[in-house]
């Protein structure tokens, strides 16, 4: 049975992460099923989501690791960050990876904590998110080692996400960011 944490334990949940524990936080966005990044992680997160694993996550991290994350990270979408904009950054050999800068005092202080980690919407994979703390308790309880418990809500809509390999930038799911 997940433990619940409340959502002024940012810390304690970050340590979780940090840990290796999976949880469901509220993130700046909507809930997030999260690991701390590793190979290991993501198979669990894979499982929980029941998501193919040609659908990678995105990472969410400070803009401090996002810097040292080895992916090239355009000087305009740095300047853009933190926000609800999730970015395709690409390395030298053109390995890719999703990362997001959340704006959000919480979720920036369990990234603090926990280092960068996986992030995925709370559902099973092509169906709509949860977004209700009952709900996500009730489905997840069993499968999750914590659940944040949050009065709070984001913003309801997902991050908006785009590929950095070309600009213009292509937009890939527009969500609650809008380019400049």
């Amino acid at each position: 049975m997940a433990r619940i944490i409340e959502e002024w334990e940012a810390e304690e949940a970050g340590e979780l992460l940090r840990s290796g524990k999976v949880g469901i936080l509220p993130c700046d966005t909507i809930y997030g099923l999260c690991a701390r990044m590793d190979s290991g992680s993501a198979e669990l997160l894979y499982r929980i989501k029941k998501r193919s694993v040609s659908k990678s996550f995105i990472a969410l991290m400070t803009k401090d690791d996002a810097l040292r994350c080895g992916y090239h990270v355009p000087e305009d979408i740095l300047s853009l960050w933190p926000a609800p904009l999730s970015v395709v950054l690409y390395c030298e050999s053109g390995e890719s990876q999703a990362v997001r800068v959340p704006d959000d005092g919480y979720i920036t202080r369990v990234l603090e904590r926990s280092g960068p980690i996986w992030s995925t919407s709370v559902n099973l994979s092509g169906e709509p998110f949860l977004d209700s703390f009952d709900e996500i308790r009730g489905m997840y309880s069993s499968q999750v080692d914590f659940i944040v418990r949050s009065s709070a809500k984001g913003s309801g809509i997902p991050s908006t996400l785009i590929d950095s390999k070309e600009r213009p930038y292509r937009i890939i799911r527009q969500g609650l960011y809008h380019l400049p």
